[in-house]
Parts: structure tokens; C-alpha cells; sequence
């Protein structure tokens, strides 16, 4: 018996390798395991595109933060001074334009403008957050993300951080 399992990262939302064995772990499949034979490990599942951890959702956002958010600054703006009117404009301008093109060129105009627009970190990967439960997100955005089918927008959301779109992507 080889001893490796696939196992899921919390912190990184990707699946992994792992040799109770050894205590070896690893991002990529092992070299002595082959693509049909990780398909037959325990936890394999995790390998599957539409991987979905128990009770876990995925979702990229949007945000707008304002002068009253609980932290007014962001990786593009040192000190937002936008006032909560103003957040809530500029995120219904970008829920138009993405409702306006075809349902199946929504996702990557998401992603566009939040890698751009977004005054959350997550801009980096196009407003993915990556996989999440409930009570890991203020709860207005919990709320708003577990509401939506996968596949779904949500329309403007308010928290503490600011004005939110969500994209539920899984």
C-alpha cells in the first residue's frame, strides 16, 4: 500500500497529497502514482473540478469600501473617502454592465473588473474567495452567497467591509 490520500487545504481551498506513511505531503500528484491510481485514492474526490468541500460554498466578489467601512483602505486607495452613496453607485454600475451581456460572458467580465476595481485583495485572482462555510464571512455576505445558486449574481450587498456583488461559483 502506497499510504497516500488526497486531502483538502482549508487555508489554500486545493486539494493535496498525502502519505500517512511518511508524513509526506505535496501539491502535485506523486511521481509513483499514476493519473487512474489517484483516481482510487481515499479522498479522490477532492480531485474533481467540481470539488466542493462539505458545506462549503465558493464565490468571487466585487467591493466597493467607503469612508465608513470598517477598514477604509484598500490595495489600490491608502484612504477611501467615497461616501456609502457613492460605493453603492459605482458597484450598481458594475452589476449593469455585467448583466448586460450574454449569461455566458457574465463570469469573465466579473472577473475583469474585479481584478481591477475590487478594493479587496482577492482582486489578485479576480475576486475568488476561494471556498468558505458558514460563520468564516460577515454575515450579511454569508447570507447573500448561501442564498445564490451556483452560477447565480447577487445584487448589492452591504457588511462592514463595504458593497458587494457575489458571484456564487460553487
Amino acid at each position: 500500500m502506497s499510504g497516500w490520500e488526497v486531502r483538502w487545504s482549508n487555508s489554500r481551498s486545493l486539494p493535496y497529497y498525502y502519505n500517512g506513511s511518511t508524513g509526506q505531503s505535496t501539491w502535485e500528484r506523486p511521481a509513483d502514482i499514476s493519473e487512474d491510481a489517484a483516481k482510487n485514492l481515499p479522498g479522490a474526490k477532492y480531485l474533481s473540478a467540481n470539488a466542493v468541500p462539505e458545506g462549503k460554498v465558493r464565490a468571487s466578489h466585487i467591493l466597493a469600501k467607503h469612508a465608513g467601512s470598517r477598514r477604509p483602505s484598500s490595495w489600490k486607495q491608502q484612504n477611501i473617502t467615497r461616501t456609502l452613496p457613492e460605493a453603492r453607485a459605482q458597484i450598481q454600475g458594475y452589476l449593469t454592465t455585467i448583466q448586460a451581456l450574454p449569461a455566458d460572458k457574465r463570469a469573465a467580465e466579473f472577473a475583469k473588473i474585479a481584478s481591477t476595481e475590487s478594493d479587496c485583495s482577492s482582486a489578485r485572482s479576480g475576486g475568488d474567495l476561494g471556498f468558505f462555510g458558514r460563520g468564516q464571512m460577515q454575515k450579511a455576505f454569508e447570507d447573500g452567497t448561501y442564498a445564490l445558486e451556483v452560477g447565480e449574481m447577487s445584487p448589492l450587498i452591504e457588511s462592514d467591509s463595504g458593497v458587494h456583488i457575489i458571484l456564487r461559483t460553487a
